[in-house]
């Protein structure tokens, strides 16, 4: 369980972190200041924390984090479980906190399988070729390999992800098309500085989402009427 005492500035949990050589943290979080705390439902990853994302009440204390750093995980999760994963974000986040996720785009996905079908590779990866197969349902050779956490059990388009933000609380949900079949999302809070986060995602290849009047990018920005 994560303490109050002694704690560094800025903490950044990486929910679903997986194996700590494969899913390390966004570039972003490379500025001076912030200090990892990994959670993954998998004890072979040796996490911090072993849990899952949808139900940390007893690992982690409310307002105790300033960021959530999700790669692919919300995919994982049973439609019905996202929203909590998403109010477990928001609780544990401080009132100035944020989240930075990524996860597959539902959209794109399907306009490749569509024109080139369902196993044509779509690009290669670490772990050979990915097919919308694999993007649509979780990496196939991994699965078939044991690791029955890789199954995908729902999935998100840029309307859908943001909607389900600001259903968890979030004041500000920007969510914006990757270069490929990605999706990415900036989840932030009445109090969160944005004139950090602008500087934080500055030199990354995900500036977009805090440009948002740049030309040729569709960006999805929803704020909270409530």
């Amino acid at each position: 369980m994560i303490g109050h005492k002694d704690q560094p500035v800025k903490r950044v949990l990486n929910a679903g972190s997986g194996p700590s050589t494969l899913r390390n943290l966004h570039p972003a979080f490379s500025t001076r200041g912030w200090a990892e705390v990994r959670l993954d439902i998998d004890p072979a990853v040796k996490p911090d924390i072993i849990g899952s994302i949808h139900d940390m009440t007893q690992e982690v204390p409310d307002r105790s984090l300033q960021a959530v750093w999700s790669s692919h995980n919300l995919e994982h999760l049973h439609s019905f479980e996202v929203h909590r994963a998403l109010c477990e974000f928001r609780r544990v986040l401080s009132d100035d906190g944020f989240v930075f996720i990524t996860c597959p785009d539902l959209e794109s996905i399907a306009e490749h399988l569509l024109a080139h079908g369902l196993t044509k590779p779509a690009y290669q990866s670490s772990s050979g070729p990915i097919t919308p197969l694999d993007m649509l349902f979780g990496h196939g050779r991994s699965i078939a390999a044991g690791n029955k956490y890789m199954c995908h059990k729902t999935g998100f388009t840029q309307d859908t992800l943001g909607r389900a933000a600001i259903d968890a609380g979030f004041y500000e949900a920007r969510v914006a098309k990757g270069s490929g079949f990605d999706l990415w999302g900036l989840f932030s809070l009445r109090g969160t500085n944005q004139e950090m986060l602008c500087a934080m995602l500055e030199n990354t290849p995900q500036a977009f989402l805090v440009e948002r009047d740049k030309a040729g990018r569709n960006n999805e920005r929803l704020v909270r009427t409530q």
